[in-house]
């Protein structure tokens, strides 16, 4: 294995102290920077708890699916049935005789929590709420939610209905990432349906209005469950998504959810080191058009630098070499293994820069010569 190690200079120099560890009061706890795929903290944060509505995500996934495959059409009016029209709890206050459009019942989830809403949606999609239920348990496995199970599509109390919140936070993610369009319906702070209880208009989640970028997602409470959210906010190029569940009220919870937002983005500084394009090492090819190949990332690398790391970060280009060609543009051929002070290491594939044709009869004899040569030349450096 051969190894060069690229130091970046441009991040050297640091502050004089590690990034303060955030001490959280929630049961649970998972924070993650999207844009650099760095989980900035957890806390039990595989542990299958009770998820309460916050798992009402996971119907709304289902819905957005059901919309961007044409199942269904943001008009589409449903029915409901005498099941949904009991529900307790937080309701659209839904009846028999309603036939709420996809948009209304959309808005009717994520705004007013509607439990009379998740049912209306999953007989809709799936003719029974167990059917439905069932259905999310599968398609939550294929997102990569391995601590969750669904026994309905509201998050009411059932000792079978159980989400870490690191599967929320992955579902979150899939929210945003696969349906941008749709996933503006989050940040909407009021909706009245059929102008029913005035009272019960607006959005639960208490960062909306902070103006520190918050756009979703979801509150759930419940007595076994304690008050939860899961959370998102942008500011500049980056956003963070966040789980907070297990706290004791309301107001800590909103408490809790501001203070998470606060220190991502205070606590942690975004770098680039690789920009996109760049050419990071350059790998020696046997039996190849030309001698080397230049080796890059997709995207370039972006990190998170916690604030206060003194000594620098570093990048290493890890692949086994001479690479026989043909070489074609894109190729995996090794690792850029980041190692970041006090956060651990990340690690992204190298790829190849360019094409590398196979050479001739002559060519290969020369390259023959010259693996041997870089044998021995490897033997040595190693």
């Amino acid at each position: 294995m051969r190894a060069l190690t690229l130091h970046i200079l441009a991040l050297v120099m640091m502050l004089a102290l590690p990034a303060r560890a955030f001490d959280t009061n929630a049961r649970a706890a998972w924070v993650y920077d999207v844009a650099t795929g760095t989980v900035l903290m957890e806390k039990n944060a595989d542990e299958a708890l009770p998820p309460a509505s916050m798992s009402k995500l996971m119907t709304i996934y289902m819905l957005f699916e059901a919309l961007h495959e044409g199942r269904v059409q943001l008009d589409t009016r449903l029915p409901v049935s005498t099941k949904a029209r009991q529900m307790q709890g937080s309701t659209m206050f839904l009846n028999e005789q309603d036939r709420p459009t996809v948009e209304e019942l959309i808005k009717g989830i994520i705004v007013l929590s509607g439990n009379d809403a998740c049912v209306v949606v999953a007989e809709g999609l799936a003719g029974t709420e167990e059917a439905f239920a069932r259905q999310m348990t599968e398609r939550g496995r294929q997102l990569g939610l391995t601590q969750s199970t669904f026994a309905n599509a509201s998050g009411w109390p059932d000792p079978r209905h159980r989400m870490s919140a690191h599967d929320l936070g992955i579902l979150a993610q899939h929210l945003i990432s696969d349906f941008p369009e749709l996933y503006r319906n989050f940040a909407i702070e009021e909706f009245r349906f059929d102008n029913r209880a005035p009272a019960n208009r607006f959005n639960r989640n208490p960062l909306l209005k902070l103006g520190i970028g918050a756009d979703g997602l979801k509150t759930g409470h419940t007595q076994e469950a304690g008050y939860g959210l899961v959370g998102s906010a942008v500011q500049g190029d980056r956003r963070v998504i966040f789980v907070i569940t297990g706290l004791p009220s309301e107001k800590a919870r909103a408490e809790e959810a501001e203070r998470i937002v606060n220190w991502a983005y205070r606590q942690f500084t975004m770098k680039t080191i690789v920009p996109k394009g760049e050419i990071v090492a350059q790998a020696p090819v046997w039996l190849g058009s030309k001698s080397r190949v230049g080796l890059t990332t997709a995207d370039g690398v972006k990190v998170l630098i916690p604030a206060g790391s003194q000594s620098g970060v570093t990048a290493e280009a890890v692949f086994r070499g001479p690479i026989e060609a043909p070489i074609t543009q894109g190729d995996r051929l090794g690792e850029l293994v980041v190692t970041i002070p006090g956060a651990g290491q990340s690690r992204l594939p190298l790829l190849a820069a360019s094409d590398v044709a196979r050479t001739g009869v002559l060519g290969r004899m020369q390259g023959a010569a010259m693996r041997l040569g870089e044998k021995a030349y490897k033997a040595v450096r190693n």
